[in-house]
């Protein structure tokens, strides 16, 4: 497969403080990938100016793209970026936390294995607490999903065009990354881990709590039950 264009699919959530330095460390850094690519600034709910500072951005660089939506959810934004992106490799990234340096890593990687999806599988987090959550809620997934990767949550996420089953995510949450990964395993589509070192959020504020890592952890269980339900009827 050639690889002509990759799009990099950015879900915003009042990030006006910081974003602008962001995409601007992406642009320079994203100069060594060898092929075109494309900025997908999806801003979803803010309350604060991000979606201006996004249209600006755009209106600068031909290669970004801004997407206002009043819709919240990081699956949703996803879902939405993917609408709108026209490249060979697909990517979306948390980029609040996601160095130029990880996100350009993750793309060579990527462009180098144009077959298989690649992701990041962070290596370290910001407290004990963080952790344990973390540790639970992928032991749950793989066990539920027979999933061979351990940083269920872990981007950037990047898959060929051709892995179409992948264009048809349904949640508009946080379990979108649970369901990526089941889809993966479901088509048998081959994954490669990239170890990287998380780094500490560039601003804002982390939205997971005790309430919304119950809500993952049952919100898993039902994901499960509802893609086995579907599989079964879909087989009989």
């Amino acid at each position: 497969m050639t690889t002509n264009t990759v799009s990099v699919i950015l879900p915003i959530y009042n990030q006006a403080d910081h974003i602008e330095e962001i995409v601007r460390g992406y642009i320079e850094a994203l100069s060594v990938v060898p092929t075109s690519y494309e900025l997908i600034l999806v801003t979803n709910n803010c309350k604060d100016n991000s979606p201006q500072v996004c249209s600006q951005l755009a209106a600068e660089f031909p290669q970004v793209k801004a997407i206002d939506t009043k819709k919240s959810g990081w699956g949703f934004s996803v879902k939405l970026g993917l609408e709108h992106a026209t490249g060979d490799l697909l990517c979306f990234t948390n980029s609040a936390r996601t160095s130029p340096e990880i996100l350009t890593l993750a793309l060579l990687y990527s462009i180098a294995f144009p077959k298989a999806v690649i992701k990041a599988n962070r290596k370290i987090r910001d407290s004990w607490r963080r952790r344990l959550g973390s540790l639970l809620y992928n032991l749950e997934c793989r066990s539920l999903f027979d999933l061979p990767v351990w940083d269920i949550n872990g981007t950037p996420k990047i898959f060929p065009r051709s892995f179409d089953k992948l264009l048809h995510l349904t949640r508009d949450d946080d379990l979108i990354d649970a369901e990526f990964n089941a889809i993966c395993r479901q088509n048998d589509y081959p994954i490669l881990e990239v170890p990287v070192l998380s780094t500490k959020r560039h601003g804002g504020k982390s939205t997971t709590n005790y309430g919304s890592a119950f809500k993952m952890y049952w919100g898993a269980y039902e994901l499960w039950r509802n893609m086995r339900q579907a599989s079964q009827s879909s087989h009989q």
